[in-house]
């Protein structure tokens, strides 16, 4: 006769056999199975990796052997990262690097590039550090975690961390966005990272991610395979700015890196179309060729025609609007 245990293995794998099946014709399951992937697998590195955090607490150089260990995520969730100005990365000195923020898979974009940084350090918000084991592997790591409801506390953590990162020549990374956003543009910037910048007279380094939204669509549940260009921009000096300076400094800065994330964001749709999108318009993609190259030159890219840099972004404006219009992922 049949028992218990028999009905239970047989309806485990009943499930086993279904689950290609479901990864492969339904984009819900498929979008909470890549991420219980993503989350799970760094959550037990964090536990296998505190006890080697123990030997150095709080060391910055830590990140890198996370990012030794969770990098390999992005291959089974089907990311690809394409790393752009790595020459302004490698440079050790004491920066503060802003960047775009749209889903916590940054964080694996940044595990992919943590061995370029070197020393490296990140600011979050404190919430994080509950997430344990991630919280707590992440503070014997270095991770900066601040709290955003009590302004003071979190000005006196920044100020005693910024000494340090010119000290020792710390890279810190700060999401000037604040929380995380997947529209398909930069949003507002705060000024914290730049008060930081100023204060040390350290140089501000952008950092832009092309956008997500031909792979990513946490509303409808998608998460396909996709390839990400994450460009570095020559570093922006702060060398005898002041606080006066602070709102013309973050201007600029997210000028530089909205044109870029355009252009970039452009060139990965043109290279890897979603479903039923209009065709991309060629100042567009003639545009996203000449900030590719420029970057990979360092030197070129204050030197891009602003004619033509302008027209591509008019250009890319145009198919947005269109591309809004159709579907931009394939839905099974």
């Amino acid at each position: 006769f049949i028992t218990m245990s028999s009905y239970i293995e047989l309806l485990g794998l009943f499930v086993l056999l279904m689950l290609p099946f479901l990864y492969e014709t339904n984009h819900i399951f498929r979008y909470y199975f890549k991420f219980l992937i993503y989350y799970g697998i760094v959550s037990f590195n964090s536990i296998i990796l505190i006890p080697a955090f123990l030997t150095r607490p709080c060391d910055v150089r830590n990140l890198l052997w996370a990012s030794t260990w969770c990098h390999r995520v992005t291959a089974l969730i089907g990311l690809r990262w394409e790393l752009r100005g790595k020459e302004h990365l490698e440079k050790d000195q004491a920066c503060i690097i802003v960047a775009n923020h749209q889903s916590s898979l940054d964080v694996l974009g940044m595990f992919n590039i943590w061995h370029v940084m070197n020393k490296c350090t990140v600011v979050a918000k404190r919430e994080l550090f509950y997430a344990w084991p991630f919280g707590l592997a992440a503070w014997l790591a270095g991770l900066i975690f601040i709290d955003r409801v009590r302004g003071e506390k979190a000005r006196e953590t920044l100020n005693a961390v910024n000494r340090r990162i010119k000290k020792q020549r710390i890279k810190l990374w700060v999401f000037p966005e604040g929380t995380r956003r997947n529209t398909g543009e930069l949003h507002p910037f705060k000024k914290g990272a730049f008060h930081m910048a100023i204060d040390q007279q350290i140089p501000i380094l952008p950092v832009v991610f092309s956008s997500y939204c031909t792979f990513l669509n946490d509303k409808k549940k998608i998460l396909n395979a996709g390839r990400i260009v994450i460009t570095t921009l020559p570093p922006v000096s702060t060398e005898g700015l002041t606080k006066d300076d602070i709102d013309t400094l973050m201007e600029r800065v997210r000028a530089q890196m909205t044109e870029t994330f355009k252009l970039t964001s452009a060139e990965m749709l043109q290279r890897y179309k979603p479903h039923k999108t209009p065709p991309i318009p060629p100042a567009v993609v003639n545009g996203a060729e000449a900030v590719a190259a420029a970057v990979a030159n360092s030197s070129g890219y204050a030197q891009l025609h602003v004619g033509a840099t302008a027209a591509a972004a008019a250009s890319y404006e145009t198919y947005k609007s269109s591309a809004s219009k159709a579907s931009m992922l394939k839905t099974l």
